[in-house]
């Protein structure tokens, strides 16, 4: 009976061991300062979030076909810093659709060395990473960007505007993730995606074009980079040319929180969603606590861990491994 129970606790603990540790964070944190749950600190955490969220939508469709995207981030300082620059030039009527058509033809890039040229995910993207921020650094000429009448234009709405008291960025975040769910889960597109990265040999054969699916996938994740860069610029109205650095790795750590797989073939939009708002709390109650912005690094990585950790447990019903 004990060793049953013992399996039982563990296959819990492994399908559902991210919520039970976020339940006990939230718990700890509402105890510590009682600001933790107040309106005004969850309409915050979930507007700072959307950005991130909104990326995370994207690279869901790629996690769940078998492959990686490390890009985002260079990719997302190099949409904010086009839009921005563009803005003053053309206006932002055609600056917008102009930066959505230059971000999408780098997701077509890589989507066709993945996906046609069938090169790891992993390299090719690791090493566009470095490409397109050389690629915005030469574009920007290394300079920062503001727009100069930061007064006068309606291009602020998306990052700072409200509908009926709702912050403009969260209203996106759901919009989007709602489309994109009904993509994913109610047409045979999305069922194509499941099944390229559940087995793309079997997909290919039963008659799935596994090379256009994996294509389409780095388009959607480079259309959802667009709109967080559009939201970015919109919300500061400048930037840095590396304002996107180093969140490739919360993009990730917030799929894999989700319960996507790193092996393809699983997870859900909605989950996505529950995953970047289980990493927003987290930071933001670390913050509240009084730890320096810093110490989120180490405990994104420690989540990181946990949560391929995890995922690697739900997949063998245990915990441990049986080799070890």
């Amino acid at each position: 009976m004990a060793s049953i129970d013992k399996q039982k606790i563990g296959s819990v603990l492994a399908r559902q061991g991210i919520l039970i540790a976020f339940a006990i964070f939230m718990i700890a944190f509402t105890l510590a300062n009682a600001k933790f749950l107040s309106i005004d600190n969850v309409f915050s955490v979930v507007r700072s979030s959307a950005i991130l969220g909104v990326m995370a939508l994207g690279v869901t469709f790629v996690v769940i076909s078998g492959n990686l995207d490390l890009s985002v981030g260079s990719m997302m300082s190099f949409s904010t810093i086009v839009v921005l620059d563009l803005h003053d030039k053309i206006g932002p009527a055609l600056a917008i659709p102009a930066m959505f058509a230059m971000t999408v033809c780098l997701g077509a890039v890589i989507g066709f060395l993945v996906g046609y040229l069938r090169l790891n995910s992993l390299i090719v993207t690791l090493g566009m990473l470095s490409a397109i921020h050389g690629l915005t650094l030469t574009y920007s000429g290394g300079q920062n960007m503001d727009i100069v009448d930061k007064e006068g234009t309606w291009f602020s709405v998306f990052g700072q505007g409200s509908v009926l008291g709702i912050p403009v960025p969260i209203l996106l975040f759901v919009a989007l993730a709602a489309v994109l769910g009904l993509v994913l889960s109610r047409t045979p597109f999305g069922r194509k995606v499941y099944a390229v990265g559940g087995n793309g040999t079997a997909a290919t054969f039963s008659g799935i074009r596994r090379a256009r699916t994996v294509f389409q996938c780095y388009l959607i994740s480079a259309a959802c980079v667009a709109t967080a860069g559009l939201m970015q610029a919109s919300r500061s109205l400048g930037s840095q040319n590396t304002v996107g650095q180093g969140l490739e790795l919360e993009v990730l750590a917030a799929v894999i929180l989700g319960g996507a797989s790193l092996l393809g073939g699983s997870g859900t939009i909605f989950k996505t969603v529950i995953g970047v708002l289980i990493l927003g709390f987290i930071q933001n109650g670390l913050l509240l606590l009084g730890l320096q912005f810093y110490v989120q690094f180490v405990v994104t990585w420690v989540i990181i861990i946990l949560a391929v950790w995890l995922d690697i447990a739900a997949k063998r019903g245990k915990l441990w491994s049986p080799i070890a």
